[in-house]
Formats: C-alpha cells, structure tokens, sequence
C-alpha cells in the first residue's frame, strides 16, 4: 500500500505523460509480474482451472480492442487509461484495461509519441500473461493477449513463438482428451471381455458338475443292479416259491445312497468361495492425472452367495474410487453359505491395472 500511494503521489506532483505514468505504474509491478511466471497461476472466475485440459479448440482470435473502447473519445481513452494504470489493469479484464485504451487511443491520435511510448512498456506483461495462459491451457484469454500484442506490435519478435506455442498447446490437449477416450473404450472392451470369459467358465463348470452327476447317478444305478439276487432255475421244483417273500428283503435291500455333492452352504458355512469377483470400473478423472489409492469395503454374503449390502469402512483417498468400489462389490457371488456373512476386503487402484 505505500508503494502505491508513494506511486500516486509522485504522478500527481510530477504530472508525467501517458507513457511516463506506465513506466512507473508498471515498473512497481515487475517483480510481482516475474515472480509470477514462476508460481502455478491462479485459478480466474469464469476460466478453466489450472492444468485442467479442454476438449474443445480455442475459439478464433478475438478483436484487440472492443467495440466500447473504440466508441470512447481521445479525453476519455487517456483518462480511462491512467486510472486504469493506477489500479494495475495493465491487460485485464478484457475491454477495461490500459492497453486496449492506449491502442485505441493510438487509432485516432497516431502520432502522439507518449501513446506509443506507453504501448511498448506495456508489452513485456502482456507477453507474460500470454506464456502464462498457455501453460493451464486458457486459449481463449491466450488469443485476447496475443491480439493485443499483434495490435500494439505486429513485427513483436515474440509473436511467431506465441502463436506456435498457442497451436502446439491446442494440440497436446486435444490429444489428451483423445487418449482418455480410448482408455475408456479400451477398459469398457476389457470389462466385457472379462464378462465372456466368466460366463464361459461357468458354462464349463456347470457342464463338468452335470457330467460327474450323470456318472455317480449311473454308479448308484449299477451298485442297485448288482445287489439283487440272481433268477431262480427254471428246473427248480415249484416248492421253492414261497421261499421267495423270505428272500425278498434282501432283494430289496439297498447299499447306502452314495453321498450326494455336498451343498455349499455346509462345506462354506465359515469360508467364502468366489465365484465371480468383477474388476472396478477405473474412474475417468483418477485415470487422466494418473491417480492411485486403495478402498476397504464391508459387506455382507447372503446364503445364496450374493452380496446383499457394502459399505466403504476407509478409503485413501476419500470419495474418488468409493462409487466404483461399491457397484463392483454389489456385483460379486460366491458358492452359497449357510448363513449370511460379513467381511471386508481391501480393493486397491492402481493406473492401468484394468
């Protein structure tokens, strides 16, 4: 604050010039500017956030100087102007700032050294706020700046590196976005790949039970057969007929029923036995910054082997894989058991791990 008041005072008493107000407006700045570049820029109101990478390709050039500031007369550009310089609106907000008030000021009073003079302080910080839009991939607030450069100084040394900085960062994020599409598209082909092959080792293990049922079946059959008394001698005489009630019950004695396959209930009555165990769906956001983090899930086995509820006990971090940990679990089955039972299980997330 009395840096700026120290500015103020010394404009009003010298009564300096448009380019002489910059100098002094802008050169208390510089270090706070420089200093800037070096920081991870802020995130504005109405901008995409730093780093966040968009979809969509910048929108053409906009004009330099808006048609308001155009429409302004020469007083009320130059005055405009410095209050704009004491409030440190060197480039921004677009439409109200000093440099579109002295490049439309240099339109109608062309000649007027102090105009050009400020213009040309004024563009090592547009060139600033450029290279500093570009790195969190704000184009549109990148094209403003360059705009105003190309206005204030079309043969700028800096401005054929801006522009290829500009096209080159458009392109590095609309790859982006097309990389994080196909990665979704390959864990989708993935996820339904896995779903074939469940379905096909269940097929194969229901063929397989149906078969070894078919021969125990045929086993208990062939055991029954051999237990029964061979015919009586058509030469026997006919006395011995009623012996044939005494030997009946032997005749229908039957070995022991071969054990049947024993129910999952008993056999995992304190042991789970997975059937399917789906892989969680990776979340879109973790996959694009490459994010880890692990999920502890409590839920509970109905007897017929579903999962009848889960809940999330602790997840590191918070509230990014919890939804995809959940659904995945709910889609889980295991043999059934003789009673419900609760556990917890541990998923951890790892990029490219599904």
């Amino acid at each position: 604050m009395s840096v700026v008041k120290s500015q103020n005072r010394f404009m009003a008493t010298s009564r300096v010039t448009g380019a002489t107000a910059v100098r002094c407006a802008t050169g208390l700045l510089v270090l706070c500017a420089l200093s800037a570049c070096k920081k991870e820029p802020q995130a504005v109101p109405g901008q995409p956030a730093a780093g966040a990478p968009t979809a969509t390709q910048a929108a053409p050039p906009q004009q330099a100087v808006s048609a308001r500031v155009q429409a302004m007369s020469a007083d009320q550009l130059r005055e405009a102007a410095g209050k704009a310089l004491s409030e440190q609106r060197l480039y921004a907000p677009a439409g109200d700032n000093a440099m579109e008030y002295y490049l439309a000021l240099r339109d109608k009073q062309p000649d007027d050294p102090a105009v050009s003079s400020a213009l040309t302080d004024l563009q090592p910080y547009a060139l600033i706020a450029t290279e500093q839009s570009i790195s969190r991939d704000d184009f549109v607030e990148a094209q403003r700046l360059y705009a105003l450069m190309d206005k204030a100084d079309p043969k700028a040394p800096a401005l054929p590196r801006l522009k290829t900085s500009i096209a080159t960062a458009q392109q590095a994020a609309a790859q982006r976005v097309v990389d994080a599409e196909t990665q979704t598209e390959e864990q989708a082909k993935r996820q339904a790949e896995l779903e074939k092959e469940r379905l096909a080792q269940q097929q194969a293990a229901q063929q397989q039970a149906a078969e070894q049922l078919a021969t125990q079946q045929a086993a208990q059959r062939a055991a029954a057969a051999t237990t029964t008394p061979p015919p009586q001698p058509a030469a026997q005489p006919t006395a011995t007929a009623p012996r044939q009630p005494a030997a009946q019950p032997a005749a229908t004695t039957t070995p022991p029923p071969t054990p049947q396959p024993t129910p999952a209930p008993t056999a995992g009555a304190n042991q789970l036995r997975p059937i399917s165990t789906p892989t969680p769906r990776y979340p879109i956001a973790a996959a694009r910054t490459g994010q880890s983090g692990s999920v502890q899930v409590e839920f509970t086995v109905g007897s017929d082997g579903s999962v009848t509820s889960a809940r999330v006990v602790e997840a590191d971090p918070p509230r990014v894989f919890d939804r995809d940990a959940i659904a995945a679990v709910k889609k889980w089955r295991f043999e059934p058991v003789g009673s419900p039972i609760t556990t917890r299980r541990t998923i951890a997330f790892k990029p490219g791990s599904n």
